[in-house]
């Protein structure tokens, strides 16, 4: 990784061996910010405060090794990303103003395929992972994750019917608790359609009824004008002197007809006198025909406003027109048919629901016994591990319970409350010595104990749900002496299947790591800078001295650092 202006640090090139890397130095001289490097690789939250004051963004880049063909690579590929000779080249920045950038391969993608990525890369463990430890529903999970298919088949298909089961429970109470509400809704709707059903509008029959209403209330009018217009078109059979349009264009037209073959314009133009005598006949004969057909009758009038008054209490009602009144009454009469059909539902989701119970019991019970099963074999390998971390007498199990619950689901013969992930309350129990009774490792373990039951549940987890990489933050906090000489040996251990790399305070973890960085920091007078070293020979005795005894030119200390760094390579 390379590292600009995050923190204290200024300008820094981390290099990670493939085996067992240990972080060390001063405290305060940076160490967490390799750490929190690394989670920005890997999507996590880019916090503007970390930007190092003065400097526009922190940047950090990283190399990751991934395998041809596997998930990361193809995941990546399928984001546009090209691997670089076998590795996967990634990318972070972080501005002062808190914008984040990623690019991946080469090119830009959204932080959260990063994120996407993470699981399958890196396995990060701190102090807050131990005290996530402490809560029973994450040690479920790691039972869970520890039995694999057993429990992720059963569970997923107990998941999907919970769910279901949630739903449907919904719409039951709904259903019940509301039946006097869709009651009063029921009968509303039989009124209305009730109602309509009476008047029986025809889809647009309101505009029909407006142009008719229209017509006769100005008959007599309507009447006058079309007789006049008929006499100045056709004549006046009252008045033969009377001069009328169809007979001054007919006079029009005789005019032209001697002349027209002389001159073609002529010609058209008398052509179009024909046309305009054509539709003077066509018009005067309508408006003929108009005045004959108007209806006058005031009964029919009357009629008219009768259905239009008809049609206007229902629009008040039920929509702004008839279109809409009729809308409104297909989709009341829907809507009374599922209402009248409630108790039918409540018939039919009853049923499912039963059937939905025990259907879960069924899965509960399977999820009950893969537990078990799973629990006895985690237990066992977990307490192999103690003993190798020095806690050769430590016992690990775990206590699986259900909760009495008459409304619940039935396991093993009972009635138990259920959630999402099962009936299990799954707690992890330590007994740290002989005759000490299990108790829960909440109350059970000291920090140095938790620190080595969280790095034997990892160990444990290495070798059933393998990740490349292992990060450490201080999970030896709490432990020294032998019981970190141990911690080293089973890092070191570790290291040998998959990456291992850990921030440390502890010589005897440092001196067992394959590659030892140091962490340091000068102060100029004016900026803190740090450095990331890779410690060798000479200088690596002299930061495990400084570790151990605080003085790096101790004889004592440099003796003991040499000892131990001969006592890791003789364990290798």
């Amino acid at each position: 990784m390379r590292i600009r202006s995050l923190g204290v640090i200024d300008d820094a090139v981390v290099e990670l061996s493939p085996g067992f890397t240990a972080v060390t130095g001063e405290t305060g001289a940076g160490k967490t910010m390799v750490v929190t490097s690394l989670g920005l690789l890997l999507g996590g939250r880019a916090d503007p405060a970390l930007v190092r004051i003065g400097a526009a963004s922190a940047v950090v880049e990283g190399r990751v090794s991934v395998a041809p063909g596997a998930a990361v690579a193809r995941r990546a590929e399928e984001a546009g990303a090209e691997l670089d000779d076998g590795a996967l080249l990634i990318s972070r920045t972080v501005s002062a103003e808190g914008r984040s950038r990623a690019h991946l391969g080469g090119r830009s993608v959204p932080v959260g395929l990063l994120a996407e990525l993470a699981d399958e890369l890196v396995a990060v463990h701190g102090q807050t992972d131990q005290q996530g430890l402490l809560k029973p529903a994450r040690q479920r999970a790691a039972l869970d994750r520890y039995a694999g298919d057993a429990v992720a088949v059963p569970l997923a298909a107990y998941t999907t019917a919970y769910r279901r089961l949630r739903a449907l429970d919904a719409e039951l109470e709904e259903l019940t608790t509301r039946a006097r509400e869709r009651a009063q809704e029921a009968d509303l709707l039989r009124f209305g359609l009730a109602e309509i059903e009476a008047v029986a509008p025809r889809a647009g029959e309101d505009v029909e009824l407006a142009a008719e209403a229209e017509r006769l209330g100005h008959a007599e009018a309507l009447a006058s004008a079309a007789a006049l217009a008929h006499a100045a078109l056709a004549g006046n059979p009252e008045d033969p002197e009377g001069v009328d349009a169809t007979t001054l264009v007919a006079g029009a037209g005789r005019a032209l007809e001697g002349v027209r073959a002389h001159d073609p314009a002529l010609a058209a133009l008398a052509d179009r006198i024909g046309e305009i005598s054509i539709l003077l006949a066509d018009v005067a004969g309508e408006l003929a025909g108009y005045a004959d057909d108007l209806d006058a009758d005031p009964r029919r009038l009357a009629a008219v406003e009768e259905r239009r008054a008809a049609l206007t209490g229902l629009t008040r009602k039920y929509g702004e027109d008839v279109a809409a009144v009729l809308a409104w009454a297909e989709e009341g009469a829907a809507r009374l048919t599922e209402l009248e059909g409630d108790d039918d539902r409540i018939g039919e989701l009853t049923a499912e629901r039963d059937a939905l119970r025990a259907e879960l019991s069924k899965l509960a019970q399977a999820l009950t016994d893969a537990r078990t099963e799973a629990a006895a074999r985690f237990a066992e390998a977990v307490t192999a591990e103690l003993a190798s971390l020095a806690m050769p007498h430590a016992r690990v199990s775990f206590a699986i319970r259900q909760t009495e619950d008459p409304e619940g689901v039935e396991v093993g013969g009972r009635r138990v409350a259920y959630g999402p992930s099962g009936a299990d309350e799954v707690e992890l129990l330590l007994a740290p010595h002989p005759g000490a009774p299990p108790r829960p490792i909440a109350k059970g373990a000291s920090g140095g104990e938790l620190s080595r039951v969280m790095l034997a549940v990892e160990v444990v987890f290495a070798g059933t749900d393998p990740v490349p990489t292992y990060l450490f933050d201080e999970v030896d906090a709490g432990v020294g002496g032998k019981a970190a000489v141990e911690i080293g040996r089973r890092l070191a251990k570790l290291a040998k299947t998959a990456q291992v790399v850990v921030v440390t305070h502890l010589p005897q973890v440092a001196a067992f790591a394959d590659r030892q960085l140091l962490v340091e920091k000068t102060n100029d007078g004016s900026v803190t800078r740090s450095g990331v070293t890779v410690l060798e020979g000479e200088d690596r005795v002299r930061e495990l001295s400084r570790m151990l005894a605080g003085q790096e030119d101790s004889e004592t200390a440099r003796a003991h650092a040499e000892e131990l760094l001969a006592t890791a390579r003789a364990d290798l």
